[in-house]
């Protein structure tokens, strides 16, 4: 099953570039978006969206098909991958 898989991160987060790592150990397609990085424009058109899901705009915020999971949480992450 495809899912749309998204990452909100930070460039200089740690916890960030461990859920990254899971991501592209997994092998599976997945967007990550380096909030930090973005020029004023596309912040300006990102942020909204983190806020969406998560209200609190905390990094990193990983959306997998409808679940937001927050924080390096790598089990919650796998099993919205693989099990759901």
């Amino acid at each position: 099953m495809t899912r749309d898989v998204r990452l909100y991160s930070l460039s200089t987060c740690g916890s960030c570039r461990a859920v990254k790592e899971l991501l592209a150990r997994s092998g599976l397609a997945h967007e990550v978006i380096d909030v930090d990085l973005l020029d004023d424009a596309e912040r300006k058109r990102v942020l909204p969206e983190l806020k969406k899901v998560n209200p609190q705009g905390s990094f990193p915020t990983t959306v997998i098909g409808g679940r937001v999971i927050l924080g390096n949480d790598s089990k919650a992450i796998l099993e919205a991958l693989y099990l759901d």
